[in-house]
């Protein structure tokens, strides 16, 4: 009993010197620049608080340090810059080659956490905004199998892809700095954004129950696009991979399922702050061991090559080898494929990053009345800035992460969220193989869970009417079965586009006779940028240019023109002539008004 009251009294002194230090945190400067709830600043954030955010920074990068080992694993496939002769098989059996490829893939993890620290870091500092950046899954496949192919068998060479990549973030510097980005957003129906939201929701669930980052519950079918998993690796069909034996019997997705999530339920069922980190944590440890039947250090090559990497624990890697690679040379076909993935790199970038910032903003909370959030221009300006930096490293482009949603659930809702997520990476710059080793069954359940929470935007989507909901429907199921964010936003836009204009003709052509039901609840579309949508020094060159100088300025306070175009005797006439045609003052300083907004707009 004594023992008893003694912990009771150390923890109660222990959370009274965490609360004042938090205070203090929050009042500091550290805690007004990130507008953290009582910090005094005026546009404070509700909510926020300095261990909500470091803990939700903590789960964002448990659920994104896959990242590690997938963007190294996927882009080492290429050989990268290994050097290869053999046009015929590209060294396919060759053991030097296949060396250089694994110190290749090696280098990789130090430079993918080197460059997802530096850019989440960034982005929090610039944007105050709890989303974390990462070369993005979808576009480094694309980057390692069309772009430059399994051991360099594709299109263009390695270094040639990564200044398409380079150029790429500049153009897309340029596109968020002259306001096409922001219009981008705008010319996005609210239904479509709303649609997004729960797409990528379906599409983090599709991702949890894979096994590439997954419990492994679903794989690919043969005669179904999708078919029951859950057998160890083993018994997957190289071919197909499709299980052969066992469905559903392998200990580690059940591991993942019963820690993982069920476990996680319920602690967050009794609002256990820390249940996400706490599942991840209990079973990722558990698969450490080797002796068990759901360890992630089996005795087969794979696994051994994982333990060697796990056993160094600290160490770090020269990345010299990734570094400054561009290739600047065109000549022949290489020009032609240069452009192909240069401008499939952009498109795709545009739209799968714009839908995911425009997603975990709005998870967040942090969108106005009028779609926007705090500091659009700047949070894209990072992204792409961070796009070309990446290219020196080696890597594919970087993009926003969907995964920050996780981090948004557990109650991340300033840039702390991402900093601490970024400190994460730089961390395992030095603890890669620890970081490395995180199984992707003690993650896959967190993002069943985070899709969980995020398809429950649905119900906000305009159902009522056949225009709104189509596009909406088409939007969220096409993400995660083309396995896109991107090619969901581009099939429901088309098919709002085709959809709604048809609609539109037909009623204007019939006089208003033909009329679609609950045509009349249709959402409001606006495509037009106004000033609140251009980017700060836009608004900042137009309030200039809008500023009235006396010989321009034609408006007497009483309502009297005198302008350059006309004494005060013909101002005087001009306002006795309208008077005759029932005008008035009032009405010239209006037309005066609406002139000037007409030449500068």
């Amino acid at each position: 009993m004594v023992i008893l009251r003694w912990a009771r009294l150390v923890g109660d002194v222990a959370r009274g010197l965490a609360a004042d230090a938090e205070v203090r945190l929050i009042q500091s400067r550290v805690g007004r620049f990130f507008r953290l709830e009582g910090s005094g600043h005026p546009n404070e954030i509700a909510n926020s608080t300095f261990i909500k955010e470091f803990r939700a920074g903590l789960t964002t990068f448990a659920t994104m340090a896959y990242i590690l080992a997938v963007n190294s694993q996927v882009l080492a496939e290429t050989g990268g810059n290994c050097p290869c002769d053999d046009k015929i098989t590209f060294c396919k059996d060759n053991d030097v080659y296949n060396q250089c490829k694994i110190d290749f893939k090696r280098d990789l993890v130090t430079a993918t956490a080197l460059l997802s620290g530096s850019a989440s870091i960034a982005f929090g500092l610039f944007t105050n905004l709890p989303v974390a950046l990462a070369p993005g899954m979808g576009v480094n496949a694309y980057f390692a199998y069309q772009v430059v192919g399994f051991n360099g068998s594709g299109m263009v060479s390695y270094p040639l892809a990564l200044t398409a990549v380079f150029v790429e973030g500049l153009i897309f510097m340029g596109l968020a700095l002259t306001g096409m980005r922001q219009w981008l957003v705008r010319a996005i129906p609210s239904t479509i954004k709303t649609a997004s939201g729960v797409g990528i929701g379906l599409f983090l669930t599709m991702v949890g129950l894979s096994y590439s980052v997954g419990i492994g519950a679903i794989t690919g079918g043969v005669n179904t696009p999708l078919a029951i998993g859950g057998c160890r690796i083993e018994d997957l069909d190289s071919t197909t991979h499709m299980c052969t034996r066992g469905v559903m019997t392998n200990p580690a997705m059940w591991i993942g399922i019963l820690l993982g999530g069920i476990l996680v339920a319920v602690m967050m069922a009794f609002r256990m702050r820390s249940a996400i980190v706490i599942g991840i944590a209990l079973v990722t440890v558990i698969s450490w061991p080797r002796d068990t039947s759901f360890t992630y250090f089996p005795y087969t090559d794979e696994g051994n090559e994982r333990f060697e990497f796990f056993k160094q624990v600290a160490t770090f890697r020269p990345i010299g080898s990734l570094t400054f690679l561009h290739d600047w040379d065109l000549s022949g076909n290489a020009g032609t494929h240069f452009v192909l993935a240069l401008f499939t790199f952009l498109y795709v970038d545009i739209i799968d990053c714009t839908a995911t910032l425009a997603s975990m903003a709005k998870f967040s909370n942090v969108v106005d009345d009028h779609g926007n959030f705090p500091r659009s221009t700047v949070a894209y300006c990072t992204d792409a800035a961070f796009i070309s930096i990446g290219s020196f490293l080696g890597c594919s482009p970087v993009t926003a992460f969907i995964e920050s949603a996780s981090g948004i659930m557990q109650g991340g809702r300033t840039g702390l969220t991402a900093i601490t997520t970024g400190i994460c990476f730089l961390l395992a710059v030095f603890f890669a193989p620890i970081f490395a080793s995180i199984p992707p069954w003690a993650t896959g359940c967190t993002l069943i869970l985070v899709g969980c929470m995020m398809i429950r935007q649905v119900v906000k989507i305009n159902w009522a009417y056949i225009g709104d909901s189509l596009p909406s429907f088409v939007t969220l199921a096409f993400m995660p079965m083309s396995y896109s964010v991107a090619y969901g936003l581009i099939a429901g836009m088309l098919n709002y586009v085709v959809l709604n204009t048809t609609i539109w003709i037909i009623v204007h052509a019939s006089g208003h006779r033909w009329v679609p039901e609950n045509y009349h609840l249709k959402e409001a579309y606006h495509w037009q940028l106004n000033e609140r949508n251009l980017p700060t020094w836009m608004r900042t060159l137009l309030a200039k240019i809008q500023r009235r100088r006396p010989e321009e300025d034609s408006v007497h306070k009483e309502g009297i023109d005198l302008g350059a175009r006309g004494t005060s005797q013909e101002s005087s006439q001009g306002i006795r002539g309208s008077s005759q045609f029932g005008g008035s003052t009032r009405d010239i300083h209006m037309a005066n008004l609406q002139a000037q907004i007409r030449r500068f707009v």
